[in-house]
């Protein structure tokens, strides 16, 4: 059952609302009421205190995530790093800070960044570090387990677009910055062959390691790029197409160093034949050929909306690069569609589907523990799926045989659940659905706030179990700079999307990202 409030949050929340009411009103979407901006700028006053505490003062790196008693983790990343660099700008342009501390902050960042161990051929930034040195991790606190030095795509894409906002959001850095960015080659993880010799494009590897620090198992061995060093690839490509990990495809194209070809050889969904069968349902869809590369634009059907997948279901994966790109301005008949489908789609799950009252399911924190993925399992492509609740509720649609006489062998659909269980709600989901449902994201918010002890001086705690109450008391660099950039492109006019996408960015993308037509609708 849910845990009442306390007095003392009660107050609280008296005191929130007086001081609200004295903010002054950004600029930002007219669909949000001042009171609504006002509420949202003071949550973005409380989640920028979480980055004050996990914050070293010496290195001015992050840490990984910070508890509720201000202890920070003894590590952090390329991502983290990224988030941290976004939210100064978020906190500098809705006058949480003033410019002067925003520059010093960004500023100690990049003069750590340029000390910090690189992998030289490529250019690219290791997985972990220590944020109180800056020094590469080979061991994990405070276990000592052994760390295998990882360059991973999507990390260093992260990173990599916090760089190039810097460029066009302080003068003062930009050039810092942007030698930092242009030693950053993403084509080395660029496997042009991943989809076969006579495709057209390819795919990117999760990452890779030098030749002699990987992990035991019998990895790939090349090197894509012409770095002069072979290094061992990951086993696996980045071939869903709705996922985050397309901010490093974005940023590899716009550099020159991927083909653009490359953004139409992902998989919108993988092919609806008996073949590819074990994926999570059959698709519906049709093939166009853009550049040359024919795209089997596919669509999963649930409660009655045709979406695009992501890997699996979850908020971030889908929408996460949209706080730099404005996919929904670019693409107006690809991500202008399916982008608020998949809001929705989360939405529903979470009122309707599931009852839970609360919605938003992505990875986060788990309130019994660690860290956990969470997704609306038939919003993903992965069969396992991602889901929403503790136990693992998953569906199976079945397979249904593209010959129409029946299903595949061994995937025919299945009882829906009667029930779920335990379901886990991160507040990051409702903020990255504030571009697409500002009404119902607040709403929920709201509840979250009023009904459990989610909310505390550095904004919303990572995750809440809304069947019992529990709530993860951590604060997570990576959700708190979704949460930052959210709020900042709601009250400032989409002002972080134009720093990563002025100039180049936009000259490239837009074009590509245009062109493209989904069968999403509803």
């Amino acid at each position: 059952m849910r845990r009442t409030a306390k007095t003392t949050f009660t107050a609280f929340l008296a005191a929130f609302l007086l001081l609200a009411m004295a903010l002054p009103v950004q600029a930002g979407s007219p669909r949000l009421s001042p009171n609504e901006r006002r509420v949202l700028k003071q949550y973005a006053i409380d989640t920028w205190q979480s980055f004050v505490a996990m914050v070293d003062p010496v290195t001015g790196l992050p840490a990984d995530n910070v508890s509720a008693e201000g202890v920070r983790a003894g590590y952090t990343s390329p991502t983290n790093i990224g988030m941290y660099i976004w939210s100064t700008l978020a906190a500098r342009d809705l006058q949480i800070i003033k410019p002067r501390e925003a520059r010093d902050r960004i500023g100690k960042a990049l003069d750590t960044l340029a000390t910090m161990e690189r992998h030289t051929p490529s250019g690219q930034f290791y997985n972990w570090y220590d944020p109180a040195t800056g020094a590469k991790l080979t061991s994990w606190p405070p276990t000592g387990d052994p760390v295998y030095p990882f360059l991973s795509s999507v990390d260093n894409g992260w990173l990599a677009s916090a760089l190039i906002m810097i460029t066009n959001a302080v003068p003062q850095s930009r050039d810092r910055a942007q030698a930092i960015v242009d030693g950053m080659d993403f084509g080395c993880y660029y496997d042009p062959n991943a989809r076969g010799p006579d495709f057209g494009a390819g795919l990117l590897r999760g990452g890779f390691w030098r030749v002699g620090e990987a992990p035991p198992g019998g990895w790939p061995i090349g090197d894509y790029c012409n770095m002069g060093e072979q290094v061992a690839y990951t086993g696996h490509h980045y071939g869903t197409f709705n996922t985050e990990p397309r901010i490093a495809s974005y940023i590899g194209i716009a550099m020159g160093q991927i083909p653009p070809e490359h953004y139409f050889a992902m998989w919108r969904t993988f092919p609806a034949t008996c073949d590819w069968g074990w994926h999570e349902m059959a698709p519906q869809g049709e093939t166009h050929t853009y550049l040359g590369i024919e795209v089997y634009e596919g669509h999963y059907t649930y409660r009655g909306m045709d979406i695009v997948p992501s890997w699996g279901g979850s908020m971030f994966e889908a929408l996460m690069p949209a706080l730099v790109v404005p996919e929904e301005e670019w693409g107006r008949e690809s991500w202008a569609i399916n982008h608020p489908l998949y809001v929705r789609a989360q939405i529903e799950h979470g009122l309707e589907e599931a009852e839970y009252d609360y919605w938003g399911f992505s990875p986060s924190n788990n309130p019994e523990g660690g860290y956990r993925e969470f997704g609306v399992d038939p919003l993903g492509m992965d069969p396992a799926g991602y889901t929403s609740d503790l136990e693992r509720t998953t569906v199976d649609y079945g397979f249904a045989d593209p010959s129409g006489v029946g299903y595949c062998p061994g995937r025919e659909p299945q009882p829906l659940p009667e029930q779920y269980g335990q379901g886990v709600v991160t507040p990051h989901a409702s903020f990255l659905a504030l571009e697409f449902a500002p009404d119902e994201a607040l709403e929920n918010l709201a509840n979250l706030q009023r009904d459990f002890e989610s909310y505390s001086w550095g904004g919303f705690f990572d995750a809440v179990n809304v069947s019992n109450g529990d709530v993860s008391e951590y604060y997570l660099a990576l959700d708190q700079g979704m949460i930052m950039a959210s709020i900042g492109n709601a009250l400032r006019n989409d002002r972080l999307q134009h720093y990563f996408t002025h100039g180049e960015v936009q000259n490239v993308l837009a074009p590509i990202i245009e062109m493209e037509q989904f069968t999403a609708g509803d």
